[in-house]
Formats: C-alpha cells, sequence, structure tokens
C-alpha cells in the first residue's frame, strides 16, 4: 500500500468523517424502534455508515443503486459459493428479489438480505456436508472416460439435489484420484527396496514390515486409504465452515462484498479483524515468513517475506498448496480443508529455531516435504542491499524488496538513504552501470520513492496525486540538484512490483534516465489508502467509553499519475525491454479484477527527460531483438502459453490418462524451471565493506550466500546485464568521440 504523510489529506478528510459522525447518529436515531442495540441494529449501523464512507470519502465511487446493488449480490453469493457446489439455481433465483434492494439497505431500510442468503446457505451447505460419507464409502470407477471442471466461473448452479450430489461425486472422485495417484507414484519410487513384507491383500493385510519401514500395498489397499484421508479432510473441511461461519464472519463477508464493488483494495474490517491486525504488528511472533491464502478450498502460498526462512530456503514458491504442518519430528497435520487462520496457527511457533515441517504439492503437481527454523523478522533482510557482477563490465546491482520508512523514528530506516548508501559503496568499486532489483516489490512510502528517484535526477517532478474532486494534483517534486549518480542505469520489474515500484519505474521511464526491462507489466495499482474508523466517536476520549466498535474502512482516496500525465492504475507500467514471464498464467495483477479503477490521464507536468550517452532507442531495440531471438526466451513463452492452455482445461477422471497430463504438467514445468536458471553462473561478489560487515555473524554470511547464489543463476539477470553492457559500450564510445573531440580543439 502507499503511504502518504497523514497532513495532505487530513484537512480535506474532515467533512467526510463529519458526515460520518452525523450519519452514525442519525442511523442510532432512526434504529431505537428496531430493538436498541442488537446484533441487527448493529450491522444496519456498520451497512450504513459504509454506505456514507464509500459515498462521501472513496476517490471515485460508483452509484449505489439498483445496478450496484445486483453487482453486489452478485459477488456476495460468488464470495460464499466460488466452485457452484453449495446452492442450487432455485436458490439463486430467489435471490432475485433483492437484486434492487440491497442498495436502500445499505442507505438505511431494514437489513432482510444478508439474513436471507445467509439462512439459505446454511441450509444448503448442512445439506452438501451428508453426500461425502456415503460418497466416499466405495471404491470410484477410474477406469471411466469422465472429466471435472474446476473453474467455478464456467459452471452452472446445479437444479436439482442430484445435480449437486453429482457435482461432489466428481470432486470427491478428483480429490481421491489425486491422492491414490501419488500414492501410487509413492510405492513406484520405492519398489526396488528390499523388503521382508508380504504385499497386501485386496483387503489390505499386511504382513511383517521390512527394515525399511516400506510396506507393499496393493492397489485396492491404497485406493481405500485415499478415500479414508479424503473423508477426514472433508469432515474436517465442513467443521471448519460451520465453525467460522458465524453470522459476525458472514457479514463481514457480505460488507467486503460491498467496499470490493467500489475497487479491489477498498476492504471493511470487523472490530476482532481490526483488533487482530493491530495486535499483530505491534506483538512479536515466530514463523517462516509465509503469507497463506485459500484457493478452491486449498491453502496455498500467496507470498513470501524476503529474508524470512520460507525465502531464505529457495524450496517454496507462491501458489505450491500445503498438505500437512508438522512440528518438529511429530506427526504431521493434514491440514486440507482447514481455515487459512487454523493454518497459520500450526506454523507460528513462540520460540525461534523451532522447526516446522510442511508438505507441499508444487504447481506441477510434485510433493515436496522442507524442513525450516522458525525465526523472527530480521528488518536487515528487507532492506536495501547490493553486490557487484563482474564479466564484459563491472556492473553494480541493488536489490529493494519495499520502500520502507520507519514513520514512528525520524532516525529509523529509510529505503532513499539506503540506496544512497549501496551506490557510494559501488561507486567506490568503480561499477560502470547500476542495476535495480524492483521485482516483487510492492510498495511502501511515496516521499521515500521522490527522494530515492532523486538520486538519479537533477531535480524535477516525479509523481502526481490527485484526490477525490480535485482540479489540480499535488505534484511530488525532487527539490535537490545534487546527483548521487549519472551513469547508465537499468531498472528491473514484474507482475509484482506496485505502487511505489511502479511510480519510481515510471519516472526512470519518462525522464529516459534509464531502460526498464520486465514482464509484460506491473501490477497496475495506481491508488492510495487510509484506513478509517467507522465510528470516528471513538476517537474522542469523551464519547469513546459509550461508543461501540463498529470496525474500520480501508478507503480508496486518491490516485496518482505519471509525470507524463498517465495512470500507473490498471495499465502499470509496460517495460521498455519485455522478457517473458513464468508467472503471466496466474492472471494476478490490478487488470484481472473486474472491480478495479480505470485508467486515465491528467495534464502533463513539466520536466525535462535526460540527455544519455547513449542511444536509448538504438539500445531497447537491440534488446527487444536479442530477446525475441533467444531460443530461451521463447521456450520459455511456450511453455508458459501451454500450461495456461492446459490449466484451462477439465481434468480427467480416469486414473491412466490424469497420470498421463500429470505427467506432461511435471515435464513442463521441469523445463521451465531449467530455462529459468542459467547454464553457467554469472560471476558475482560483494563489495569489500560489506564482507568486512558480516564479521564472526555466521546468520548474516548463510543469507549474504543465499543473496548471492539467487543473483548468479537468474536468467532474467543475466539478460538485464547484457542490456547493460550495450548501455556502457555505448557511452565508453561516446566519451572516448567526445574527448577526442576536445583534445582535436585545444592541438
Amino acid at each position: 500500500m502507499l503511504k502518504i504523510q497523514q497532513f495532505i489529506m487530513s484537512k480535506k478528510f474532515l467533512p467526510v468523517l463529519l458526515v460520518l459522525t452525523v450519519g452514525s447518529l442519525f442511523v442510532a436515531f432512526q434504529t431505537q424502534g428496531r430493538g436498541g442495540d442488537n446484533p441487527k441494529t448493529k450491522n444496519e449501523k456498520i451497512l450504513r455508515n459504509v454506505g456514507l464512507l464509500l459515498e462521501q470519502g472513496h476517490y471515485s465511487p460508483k452509484n449505489i443503486n439498483d445496478s450496484f446493488s445486483k453487482q453486489v449480490l452478485n459477488r456476495f453469493v460468488k464470495d460464499l459459493d466460488a466452485d457452484k457446489s453449495i446452492f442450487l439455481q432455485t436458490d439463486i433465483d430467489s435471490f432475485a428479489k433483492y437484486n434492487n434492494r440491497i442498495d436502500d439497505e445499505i442507505h438505511g431500510a431494514k437489513l432482510e438480505s444478508f439474513y436471507a442468503i445467509n439462512d439459505s446457505y446454511t441450509r444448503r451447505l448442512n445439506q452438501a456436508s451428508k453426500y461425502f460419507a456415503d460418497l466416499l464409502s466405495k471404491p470410484f470407477d477410474y477406469t471411466k472416460d469422465e472429466n471435472v471442471l474446476l473453474d467455478g466461473d464456467k459452471l452452472s448452479y446445479p437444479k436439482t439435489e442430484a445435480d449437486k450430489k453429482e457435482v461432489w461425486r466428481k470432486r470427491l472422485k478428483y480429490m481421491v484420484l489425486s491422492k491414490y495417484a501419488d500414492m501410487l507414484d509413492d510405492r513406484e519410487a520405492n519398489k526396488d527396496k528390499k523388503q521382508t513384507a508380504v504385499a497386501a491383500d485386496s483387503l489390505g493385510t499386511i504382513g511383517k514390515a521390512a527394515p525399511e519401514k516400506f510396506v507393499y500395498k496393493a492397489d485396492s489397499t491404497l485406493e481405500r486409504e485415499a478415500r479414508g484421508m479424503i473423508k477426514k479432510q472433508i469432515d474436517r473441511y465442513f467443521t471448519t465452515l460451520k465453525t467460522h461461519n458465524t453470522n459476525d464472519e458472514l457479514f463481514s463477508v457480505f460488507v467486503n462484498a460491498i467496499t470490493g464493488e467500489m475497487d479491489p483494495h477498498s476492504s471493511y474490517f470487523a472490530p476482532v479483524d481490526s483488533r487482530g491486525f493491530n495486535e499483530m504488528m505491534s506483538g512479536k511472533f515466530y514463523g517462516i515468513g509465509a503469507q497463506l491464502k485459500e484457493d478452491e478450498s486449498k491453502i496455498k502460498i500467496a507470498s513470501l517475506i524476503t529474508g524470512m526462512p520460507a525465502w531464505k530456503s529457495g524450496e517454496i514458491g507462491v501458489n505450491d498448496e500445503v498438505i500437512k504442518i508438522g512440528q518438529g519430528n511429530a506427526e504431521p497435520v493434514d491440514v486440507t480443508g482447514y481455515a487459512v487462520t487454523d493454518a497459520v496457527k500450526l506454523i507460528r511457533g513462540s520460540e525461534a529455531g523451532t522447526e516446522v515441517r510442511l508438505t507441499v504439492r508444487k504447481p506441477d503437481g510434485s510433493i515436496k516435504i522442507v524442513s525450516l527454523k522458525r525465526g523472527e523478522i530480521k528488518l536487515d533482510d528487507t532492506f536495501a542491499k547490493s553486490a557487484i557482477i563482474k564479466g564484459e563490465h563491472k556492473i553494480g546491482y541493488i536489490y529493494l524488496p519495499e520502500f520502507y520508512m520507519d514513520f514512528e523514528k525520524p532516525n529509523g530506516a529509510k529505503c532513499s538513504e539506503d540506496v544512497a548508501k549501496e551506490i557510494v559503496k559501488l561507486k567506490a568499486e568503480n561499477v560502470e552501470g547500476i542495476v535495480i532489483d524492483l521485482r516483487g516489490n510492492g510498495g511502501g512510502s511515496l516521499p521515500e520513492v521522490v527522494k530515492m528517484a532523486g538520486l538519479f535526477i537533477e531535480d524535477g517532478p516525479i509523481c502526481q496525486v490527485r484526490g477525490r474532486d480535485e482540479k489540480q494534483p499535488y505534484l511530488w517534486k525532487d527539490r535537490d540538484k545534487s546527483i548521487l549518480y549519472s551513469g547508465p542505469l537499468t531498472v528491473m520489474v514484474d507482475e509484482g512490483s506496485a505502487s511505489a515500484s511502479e511510480i519510481f519505474a515510471a519516472a526512470i521511464q519518462d525522464y529516459k534516465r534509464g531502460i526498464i526491462i520486465g514482464s509484460s507489466s506491473t501490477y497496475g495499482k495506481g491508488t492510495v489508502q487510509r484506513t478509517i474508523p467507522l465510528n470516528p466517536e471513538a476517537e474522542n476520549p469523551a464519547l469513546a467509553k459509550t461508543s461501540e466498535d463498529l470496525g474500520t474502512v480501508k478507503l480508496t482516496l486518491q490516485k496518482f499519475y505519471r509525470i507524463n500525465g498517465g495512470a500507473t492504475q490498471l495499465k502499470g507500467v509496460t517495460p521498455d525491454v519485455v522478457i517473458p514471464d513464468r508467472y503471466e498464467f496466474f492472471k494476478s495483477r490490478e487488470k484481472d479484477n473486474d472491480a478495479a479503477l480505470s485508467w486515465d490521464e491528467i495534464g502533463k507536468a513539466e520536466y525535462h527527460p535526460w540527455v544519455s550517452t547513449y542511444s536509448t532507442n538504438a539500445v531497447i531495440n537491440a534488446a527487444n531483438q536479442q530477446v525475441n531471438t533467444s531460443p530461451t526466451f521463447k521456450n520459455m513463452k511456450q511453455q508458459v502459453e501451454w500450461i495456461d492452455k492446459k490449466n484451462d482445461k477439465e481434468v480427467s477422471l480416469n486414473l491412466v490418462k490424469y497420470k498421463a497430463d500429470l505427467q506432461q504438467m511435471k515435464v513442463a514445468y521441469k523445463q521451465l524451471d531449467s530455462l529459468y536458471k542459467l547454464p553457467k553462473e554469472l560471476n558475482v561478489l560483494n563489495s569489500p565493506s560489506d564482507t568486512i560487515g558480516f564479521g564472526a555473524d555466521k546468520d548474516k554470511r548463510e543469507r549474504n550466500k543465499q543473496f548471492l547464489n539467487r543473483i548468479k543463476g537468474d536468467v532474467y539477470i543475466d539478460e538485464t546485464v547484457k542490456v547493460m553492457n550495450n548501455m556502457i559500450n555505448q557511452t565508453n564510445v561516446a566519451l572516448n568521440a567526445a574527448g577526442a573531440a576536445e583534445s582535436s580543439k585545444k592541438n
């Protein structure tokens, strides 16, 4: 999220807070006749205040009308039943009466839609929970040629209970098949082990165990065990749903359907969620540094925190599915069907250094067990760091995971100052060019973006920020005429480079100060949010004791623009040199969310482009030609497109076809991984000052080793180095020519 200093918006936002306070009093008076401070009355207050906040404060509010109401209804139903396995079509038809009602409820009418849909959902959920025991009581026929479609967006709601049961039959068969196939592969991998055990018969009778603790089991035994495992998972899944789907939690889902329909980054936090978030931010906990997400009833890795155990291992990746979580040598817990919050509790611990073992399924279907030591997040791992790449030329490399700034401490860490220190170290080593790596950098402090961009230009505007109904944007400028580094510069980005990263990359591109290299576009988040309490009177000590906590809303208040006038919203930044993106098929950018705010443009700011010692166009054209003709990148693009198409199809429930398809997928991912790694590693080393700084700190030396290894084998960094070599060569030619011309003048 982009963080902007408080004073910029505080005065402008006072009228909204006033409206919210008055609105709260109005709703309290209006609902007095409905039973006082009961849960339903509280929910109506929350709904009304959220509506006021969205209408009066959101940067670009949609009209809360019948059309908006219908979209919210569709979003809420989808959030409850994304894979269309709970509701029947008759339920969906019955909800149509609320198509034009939710907007009225937001504006103060009695809340009815949520309770009606909630009751229907709870009833249908209970019905669905009774299917699986019978369906899993007998073997499935894996010779039958049938498929299952797992993409809810492409499915229709079942019309009858029989249709719904058939949906569950296929889904359960798919889950058992997946587990069964893994068990068959495991048996195959262990077939060469000498055994003293006799084969298990069709009833599962097992002889004496082998010394290696591997026992051969018949197909029928493995299939039965697979069904047993899935039965436990589904039982736990429904138990979790019933436990967590309280009225309060489902009401939060309902309110977030409203905020989410405004834009993807406006969201509601119920009081308990808000308090939990604050406690997490202020307290200490130990974990592996991985954020989890729920995806089609599976727990997957959403992101990794730089420097934390999961990231450092190099064995955990985004979109890996977490299957089991184990504590030390204890039997691991199968977390299929768990809520994300419950899985997080298993991963977190009370002490650093304790072991947690994750069993993950990689996107290619392979299973991997990863042992990690819990750790407390180390701030220095999230700070800027540098290295030197030696080859045709000596090139400096700076990695910046986020645009950080300690707002609480005036003398705290600031990324602009840390990057400046890294530049000074690199200049002392006479590097001929510098690479700034912003891949995966989700943003941070806007003031720091401005200061950091100022390290590379004389002075001038960096970004434009405009609030709602403001005719003139606020111009963020670098006012320092000094330039810390004036040599060749490249900036690396990818689909995870967002917000502040996009501002920096856009400014460097608009000034023609350097060349941007990366995937087809950056994330595309060009909006600014602020967290607002739904009952602002609670911040007044005189009213706080009697004020009811209604939670908070993270609200989109502003939009930022490039100095050329174009928004980074939705479109992001298109690199000068586009390299095929191995994660393109995940469709995770802003543009992939149908509620995202639109792209637009405003007036261009006055600025003066950089005059380079090389031909920017010539370097860009040569680089794109090199990428387009590279067998490595051509193969990478083909593999990504193939995986994307494969993921879009139905899954076969025939064992032979399923295993063949899975093998194809594994081969594709293996080939993609091999293309991502350089056959010949780059020569990467630390600056002498860094080497001295590590001293006797073994942990720092180990983390540094992992940092250097990541750079050495990165095909994208290698391509960036090639671009940089061209820039340096042209610069040297220009400087030599200028020197010769000056010499001839003197003669």
